[in-house]
């Protein structure tokens, strides 16, 4: 890969480390946004360095991966507690939720103590404890960071995706086309536009399969890692002018860049 790749792919990648700053510190609000930025920022341009295009995986999950680690590793850089202090603050945490739920409501710390077989004053210097850490209790916390959001990554393979399926609808003979678009789209039955077109139900009927059986087969070739469901059909004259028609509207989009080698069409 050479400079101008590497470059590109930290530009297109930048929001990657914003989105995952921003979930860190909303988490903890004493962390500084400033700090943490240059860091991942450093992590992205470290991964597009080492990224490989051959290996398969999409940048940006490699890239995530990344970034995670290198905040990790600066948020237990600036950590003052110790493992056993994080075992004591696990080990309290656990407990403190297991009797909420029994109870009902929050425990006392005399309640939390007699679970844990501890006295009160051990409780309370857990909780100070975990008031004054940086770094989550559990390390693997790193590894889904903000997985209840969409990804900047996830979020660009779902435009990619409806591109790229209008873009094959629109790569349909005239015919088919309007078929797909009046009965997927606008929601038409087979009958109303068998009755709109003077033609038989089964004739609309069976353009829609083909439509179908194109727009499957045109997904198939043009994204990469998709395996054809079945034995190959003959390639026709219609079956090749649409799948050269619709490489030639999707070439160049995000599915097609190798940097991204995305597997599946997902």
């Amino acid at each position: 890969m050479n400079l101008s790749e590497r470059n590109a792919l930290v530009v297109d990648n930048l929001a990657l480390v914003g989105f995952l700053v921003s979930d860190l510190c909303a988490r903890a609000d004493h962390l500084s946004r400033e700090d943490l930025a240059s860091v991942g920022a450093v992590a992205l341009t470290t991964a597009a360095t080492s990224f490989d295009p051959t290996r398969g995986v999409p940048f940006g999950a490699y890239a995530r991966r990344r970034i995670v680690g290198a905040l990790a590793d600066e948020l237990r850089s600036q950590d003052w507690a110790p493992r056993s202090a994080r075992r004591r603050i696990k080990a309290l945490t656990a407990v403190t939720a297991s009797l909420t739920a029994s109870l009902g409501r929050e425990p006392t710390d005399a309640q939390v103590a007699e679970a844990m077989g501890v006295a009160v004053a051990d409780v309370r210097a857990a909780r100070d404890d975990a008031g004054r850490s940086i770094v989550a209790m559990e390390d693997t916390t790193y590894d889904h960071v903000a997985l209840e959001a969409p990804t900047p990554e996830e979020q660009v393979l779902s435009v990619e995706e409806r591109h790229v399926v209008r873009e094959a609808v629109a790569a349909l003979p005239d015919q088919l086309r309007h078929v797909v678009e009046q009965v997927y789209f606008a929601g038409r039955s087979v009958g109303d536009l068998a009755a709109e077109l003077g033609i038989s139900h089964s004739t609309v009927s069976h353009a829609r399969i083909e439509a179908v059986r194109l727009l499957r087969e045109g997904l198939e070739a043009h994204y990469s890692g998709r395996e054809a469901k079945g034995p190959a059909a003959p390639l026709t004259a219609r079956r090749r002018e649409y799948l050269a028609a619709m490489g030639e509207r999707v070439a160049g989009g995000a599915t097609q860049r190798s940097a991204w080698a995305v597997p599946a069409a997902s």
